[in-house]
């Protein structure tokens, strides 16, 4: 059974005019990991900042392991924060560095080196714990960063873009090593990114954040798969977004739509007249000598192109609109430039993400 372990209740935050916050509340449960992400300015900082106690919002609740923190100063709060810059004391070594917080609070001393040795163990540096920071790599310093914020075993550890300073290769590397750390260790993540590859990578669940508004929050194959708001669908993954309008509701759940000359097919419901907007994954596009899925959707293939081991392709619509293909070798049908093809998808992968009204 899952247990709520923090709670955000209605969090409002403005800095001057600019509203940072509005109205975010969130349920996390414990062990769970989750992100937040979004563009720079969309709140999450804030939200994280609002958590650890460096901000205090403006209106609303923070509840932590059941108990209200609000008011609370940070050093109250059983959280910690890891940081894109990794803080740490350039004058201690590591051991020192991870067993700062533990000296704060007189742990004994024996119990220190135990916990800290146990600590370089779990995030692969046993030995380096008399090396001081700047004899380190990037993606050292990040694990003695992890390792000090959680020997002191927090409820919950807050992650601020953590790996935004490591090279591509690393920060792979990293994902994979954290999502396996927070699972052994239990400990419930709020993670904050802009990268959507780290965030359907990592996490159990994502919460889509824009203008200080959570617009989504599900699991990263519900926020890939079903975006709820053409923001979504354009900022994780590469969507076509088509503006049509409904001919005729079916039966079997889908509707028949016009669109860019020709009728295309989309699950759900809407009126006779209505214009949606539709999300279709360019990886779910398909095109070949016959329709599929019972519409019919003329085009042209206008180019290929090759970005590693995927094939990109762009149709030509009849009325100049353009399509974007993306697979995976033979993921779909080849067909010269120049050539007439016809475009399908299957109706459950076209998204309804703006209902843009009757004429």
């Amino acid at each position: 059974m899952s247990e709520t372990i923090l709670s955000l209740q209605n969090i409002h935050k403005t800095f001057g005019t600019a509203e940072a916050l509005s109205g975010v509340s969130l349920e996390v449960e414990r062990g769970e990991f989750l992100t937040l992400l979004g563009p720079s300015g969309c709140g999450k900082t804030t939200t994280l900042r609002i958590i650890a106690g460096l901000e205090a919002p403006d209106s609303g609740q923070v509840l932590l392991q059941g108990q209200d923190v609000t008011g609370w100063e940070p050093n109250r709060r059983n959280v910690n924060t890891v940081f894109q810059s990794y803080a740490l004391f350039p004058h201690m070594n590591v051991a020192r560095n991870i067993g700062y917080g533990l000296r704060l609070k007189k742990t004994p001393k024996p119990e220190i080196a135990r916990r800290v040795e146990e600590m370089l163990a779990l995030v692969q540096l046993p030995g380096y714990g008399g090396r001081l920071p700047n004899q380190l790599s990037g993606g050292q310093r990040q694990r003695v960063a992890i390792a000090r914020a959680i020997v002191n075993d927090p409820a919950v550890l807050l992650l601020d873009e953590p790996l935004g300073a490591l090279d591509l290769q690393l920060r792979r590397q990293m994902q994979t090593e954290l999502k396996a750390l927070q699972k052994d260790l239990g400990i419930t993540f709020i993670y904050i990114t802009h990268d959507q590859e780290e965030a359907l990578n990592m996490s159990d669940r994502i919460g889509i954040m824009n203008a200080g508004k959570i617009l989504q929050l599900g699991t990263p194959d519900d926020v890939y798969e079903r975006p709820q708001t053409r923001f979504a669908a354009e900022f994780i993954g590469q969507s076509n977004i088509l503006h049509a309008s409904v001919e005729q509701v079916c039966a079997d759940g889908t509707m028949l739509l016009s669109f860019a000359g020709g009728t295309v097919k989309a699950a759900g419901t809407g009126r006779p007249g209505e214009r949606l907007v539709l999300s279709v994954r360019t990886e779910r596009v398909r095109f070949g000598a016959e329709s599929q899925y019972g519409f019919a959707l003329p085009g042209t293939v206008k180019a290929h192109s090759y970005t590693g081991g995927m094939l990109r392709t762009t149709l030509l619509l009849p009325d100049g609109q353009e399509l974007t293909v993306n697979g995976m070798g033979g993921g779909h049908s080849r067909a010269d430039v120049g050539e007439p093809v016809q475009v399908y998808w299957n109706p459950a992968c076209a998204i309804v993400v703006e209902r843009e009204g009757t004429p």
